[in-house]
């Protein structure tokens, strides 16, 4: 068993630039509470605070508990300087992160793995709204690059879809226009080999979207997830092989849909998930014995294998 003092002094690194900062800033303060209860001498760091990196190098910490949601903090960013002054910290490494945060990149990884993924197309210029369009409607449009359903539409027809395109590009150059996926949506958390009970989400709202996720109180979560067990076991087997094909490592979340003949999808894969009262990795956790604070210290735990 790892004892407290063994992770020394922990910089747990939250806020940062990225459009999801104010959730980075519930998480990572939620994060902070857990560590300091299980005895961790944990410590905010905001890395958008000016000479935070030159902190962090100073040799002031001895590990960082990365709790950044989004870009420059979930997509290699932060690992890649961390990497370079040596400060141990958890979860994915640079290339998983990178995957992970690329919808596009993970979706070309998962389909070069030989696992499913739905159809796709890359918005670049306006010709290829007729290649999305002939994917068949609904479609949803994302920005490659943005997590928590942020830019993202669901579309029903041709004369919105343009509209859709130019919501996301607002927040990504790089967009992607994936065929809709009518059934129910799970997740899967892994947390160091291991995935956690499945979750379904319902939603009266059109998708999973940013207030379903963070605001609403329709939104149910179903653990257990109502599964026979057999197929509860072959989709964690597909989040693990989806996790593990993008380079992530450590914990995380693997999100998919299971269409209305039982196939199922995938969607995407988080590698610093959300850790409000709202979030799901913290729920699947609660579902096998693992309390919020036992949770963010083995995630913690994977800081030490980077030692």
């Amino acid at each position: 068993m790892t004892s407290a003092a063994e992770f020394g002094k922990v910089a747990v690194l939250l806020g940062g630039r990225a459009a999801e900062r104010e959730i980075s800033l519930i998480s990572g303060q939620a994060v902070l509470a857990g560590l300091r209860r299980r005895g961790v001498d944990a410590h905010p760091v905001d890395t958008a605070a000016p000479g935070a990196l030159a902190r962090l190098a100073s040799g002031e910490f001895d590990r960082a508990f990365v709790v950044l949601h989004g870009r420059g903090g979930e997509d290699g960013v932060i690992q890649g300087a961390l990497e370079a002054i040596g400060l141990p910290y958890t979860g994915s490494g640079v290339l998983g992160s990178a995957i992970g945060m690329d919808k596009y990149r993970c979706k070309l990884v998962w389909q070069g793995a030989g696992l499913p993924t739905p159809p796709f197309v890359v918005l670049r210029r306006p010709e290829d709204l007729k290649a999305a369009s002939a994917l068949g409607f609904p479609l949803m449009v994302k920005p490659a690059h943005e997590g928590s359903s942020i830019g993202i539409s669901r579309v029903e027809d041709e004369i919105h879809l343009a509209e859709a395109w130019a919501k996301a590009r607002g927040y990504d150059s790089l967009v992607v226009a994936e065929r809709w996926v009518r059934g129910g949506e799970y997740t899967a958390a892994v947390l160091t080999g291991q995935v956690l009970p499945l979750i379904k989400l319902e939603t009266p709202h059109a998708f999973y979207d940013f207030d379903a996720k963070y605001h609403a109180d329709t939104t149910r979560y179903l653990c257990p997830c109502g599964l026979a067990p057999a197929k509860e076991r072959e989709l964690q087997e597909l989040a693990l092989a989806a996790f593990e094909a993008a380079g992530t490592s450590g914990w995380g979340r693997v999100d998919l849909m299971l269409d209305e003949a039982e196939q199922p999808w995938l969607i995407e894969v988080n590698t610093v998930p959300g850790m409000t009262d709202h979030s799901l990795v913290p729920m699947a956790a609660r579902a096998c014995g693992i309390d919020f604070d036992e949770l963010v210290f083995r995630i913690l735990e994977t800081a030490l294998s980077r030692q």
